[in-house]
């Protein structure tokens, strides 16, 4: 819990002075390389939590495998190596690109399905979505066979649950009252 609030402190300073100095898209850009980087590669996110590999290793790794990023992305890595803390970058990273979004005015919309949309099925939904909310919509597609079929919609803190698992829990609440 402590580390999901450090990240979104630095996450809110790096965007902060990323918007001051004018270069809030490249570091948005380099966020996302970051978080999808660190997530994708185990080997990385083992090496980045390891308390017995010393912090001016960890940074200079890092300006290695992230070698065209932005000048204060270069400083974010240098802030986490004076206050030894390069174990929440992912999380600064993810935190950065919630931020980001929110001050752009894109929401993120979670659509939870049995089976993989399809492009066709996915402009669809987007396209009711843009009724229901005046913001740009970025769809996640959550592939999840438990739920048998139907879908699960979350937007925000919204939730519609259309899933045929919701229809049979209600059903066998109803027929066990």
């Amino acid at each position: 819990m402590a580390s999901t609030r450090a990240a979104i402190r630095y996450a809110k300073a790096i965007l902060d002075l990323a918007n001051s100095k004018g270069v809030a898209e490249a570091v948005s850009s380099d966020m996302k390389t970051i978080a999808t980087t660190i997530n994708g590669n185990l080997e990385l996110s083992t090496f980045i939590q390891n308390p017995t590999i010393k912090v001016a290793v960890k940074e200079n790794a890092l300006l290695e495998v992230f070698a065209g990023i932005n000048g204060v992305t270069q400083g974010l890595f240098h802030l986490l190596f004076e206050n030894k803390r390069f174990e929440i970058l992912g999380a600064i990273a993810a935190e950065y690109g919630k931020l980001s979004d929110l001050a752009n005015g894109i929401e993120l919309a979670q659509v939870t399905t049995a089976v993989p949309m399809d492009a066709v099925l996915e402009a669809k939904v987007l396209a009711k979505i843009a009724t229901l909310s005046d913001k740009k919509i970025t769809l996640e597609n959550i592939v999840n066979p438990a739920i048998i079929g139907g879908f699960i919609l979350r937007i925000g803190d919204k939730q519609y649950n259309a899933s045929v698992s919701n229809r049979l829990q209600v059903l066998k609440r109803e027929l066990s009252n």
